[in-house]
């Protein structure tokens, strides 16, 4: 057996590698795919193209605008003299909100009436409306409470000095300055390593049906648990590999601070490897052209991505998506990457999503050998 075996090593291998292009590919795009996604993969909206709509011409409408040009959020892109300019400028995709500041603005403000400010904004993008809204409601608030303690400092020093104030004293947990690029780059790690083994499992047994080599391999002695040990080695090497070197990238790199254990970090690399190879595998036995395999493991890897929490909360989706959740390995593969590198939790608390990516692998790594048969059908 273990001769066999040595031998499937060494033929596959060979066929990985035999191209100086396909060495490549094995190094570079995960490098590169690591650094892009790194930097683009972001909650943070910042630099809002925005356009400013000023009826009132005052002081104090100059100084609330001056606070939205020194905002990080929002960039000023137009200082429009009618709303009527409005709509052609969001539908250009010039601005994505409009601010229109009101006549009568400053008097409003003096008298310590309501001044309304009214946005305009594009919904397309409902995340970028929503946090727009939200940066638009932070920096008029923070603007009316300067503005109202500054008279009162003027008029009633008395009175400021006895305001009751609460303040917030913010203690966040394991990401200090609330980066999200801490957040997203352990994600990362676990999409690109799906990606690429999945991508290249997949084609394993399929491509040995399209060039005829499964038709050598049927009349040797060679049985199906040997065939398949054969196939996923490689592969699974080789995924090991890609994990190590975007993983460093993601602490080198990003700075991202990997306080748990390596060893722990590798142990559930290994089992959601496992989980990959198999559902590959399985993708790679119902496939007849490497063009299905391509297409059906594709099937599974948006998916994948979507309901393991990447980029949303699973808290967050339909109760009937959340269930279908519990059958995703990247699901539990993010809760340990980002539990490892930001909180530096151990196996007595990632045991039961281990035990979840071993069962799932264990199913499918089995179903997959059941499922092959040394035969062209």
């Amino acid at each position: 057996m273990i001769g066999r075996l040595r031998h499937m090593l060494i033929k596959e291998f060979i066929q990985v590698f035999r191209d100086k292009r396909a060495r490549i590919l094995l190094i570079v795009p995960p490098i590169v795919q690591m650094v892009i996604f790194g930097y683009a993969a972001t909650l943070e909206i910042r630099h809002v193209p925005t356009a400013i709509v000023d009826y009132d011409n005052s002081q104090v409408s100059r100084d609330l605008i001056s606070r939205f040009q020194s905002s990080r959020y929002f960039d000023i892109r137009k200082c429009l003299t009618d709303r009527n300019q409005i709509p052609e400028a969001i539908d250009r995709g010039d601005v994505t909100m409009a601010i229109q500041i009101n006549a009568g603005f400053a008097q409003d403000i003096r008298k310590g009436q309501t001044a309304h400010v009214q946005l305009i904004v594009d919904s397309a993008n409902s995340n970028t409306a929503l946090m727009g809204l939200g940066y638009v409601n932070e920096v008029t608030g923070n603007f009316a409470r300067d503005y109202q303690l500054e008279s009162l400092q003027r008029t009633s020093p008395f009175i400021i000095a006895h305001m009751p104030k609460i303040v917030l004293d913010r203690r966040p947990w394991y990401n200090t300055d609330m980066s999200s690029q801490w957040f997203f780059v352990p994600g990362v790690i676990g999409n690109l390593v799906l990606i690429m083994i999945m991508t290249l499992t997949a084609f394993a047994i399929v491509r040995e049906r399209e060039i005829g080599t499964l038709e050598q391999i049927m009349v040797t002695p060679i049985r199906r648990t040997e065939f398949i040990l054969g196939k996923t080695a490689p592969f699974f090497l080789i995924g090991l590999f890609d994990a190590m070197l975007i993983s460093m990238v993601g602490t080198l790199w990003f700075k991202v601070p990997l306080r748990g254990s390596i060893a722990v970090l590798a142990l559930s690399t290994v089992l959601f490897l496992l989980c990959v190879l198999g559902i590959a595998l399985f993708i790679s036995t119902i496939s007849m052209t490497q063009q299905q395999a391509m297409v059906t493991s594709f099937f599974f890897i948006m998916p994948a991505i979507v309901f393991s929490g990447f980029g949303s909360p699973i808290s967050s989706m339909p109760e009937f998506l959340q269930i279908l959740t519990y059958g995703n390995p990247l699901r539990y593969y993010q809760t340990v990457l980002r539990s490892i590198y930001l909180k530096g939790v151990g196996l007595e608390v990632l045991w039961p999503e281990m035990t979840a990516m071993l069962v799932i692998g264990i199913i499918m790594l089995t179903v997959s050998v059941l499922r092959f048969k040394k035969s062209l059908e």
